[in-house]
């Protein structure tokens, strides 16, 4: 989690034209992409240019409020240099496979898309978990993600058998539905 905060604490840097936030993106990602494009006929002027070409994508997602970032910057960074190069070799014609459509190839934006809207549903999520209240909470995070077993949960929240706590967890898990469906209908 902590990782987390510290990515989404350098895409507000960035926004904000931090630059020890754009030095730490570009300390922990230029590398990666200078070896990717050595390694695939470039030069390190070339791996400057897209690098550079990606810090300007990045830094225009990260102004905009509506982007949520779905996986590691570095992951991000990389999908962006891997199709700006795969596209520039195809201009100079030293991309050794024939590609009738690099979109199909490295569809970013759509799997971006796709993460995003994932990454808005789990926020969503977050939330109906956050005002679900206790014990609810501790007992579906019990059962999903500590993937306690229903006897112990059961001993765990004191109820007198297993059946009664799966019995509770059902009713927590239609309480969270009804949370997160309700707040997932105002989002559309």
């Amino acid at each position: 989690m902590k990782a987390d905060t510290n990515e989404q604490a350098l895409l507000k840097g960035l926004a904000l034209n931090d630059s020890k936030s754009i030095e730490t993106i570009y300390k922990d990602n230029f590398t990666m992409v200078q070896a990717f494009i050595l390694q695939n006929n470039g030069s390190y002027d070339d791996a400057r240019d897209i690098f550079q070409e990606a810090m300007i994508a990045l830094y225009e997602k990260a102004q905009s409020e509506s982007f949520v970032l779905t996986c590691q910057i570095k992951t991000y960074v990389y999908s962006i240099c891997r199709r700006l190069w795969l596209k520039r070799l195809q201009q100079l014609g030293r991309y050794s496979n024939q590609i009738d459509s690099l979109d199909e190839t490295v569809p970013v934006e759509d799997d971006l898309d796709i993460h995003e809207k994932r990454n808005a549903e789990f926020a969503i999520m977050e939330r109906a978990m956050n005002s679900l209240g206790e014990p609810c909470k501790s007992l579906l995070e019990g059962y999903y993600l500590k993937k306690m077993g229903m006897q112990d949960l059961a001993d765990e929240f004191g109820y007198t058998n297993a059946d009664n706590a799966k019995n509770q967890k059902y009713k927590c898990l239609m309480r969270l539905k009804k949370l997160f469906f309700s707040q997932y209908n105002i989002g559309d």
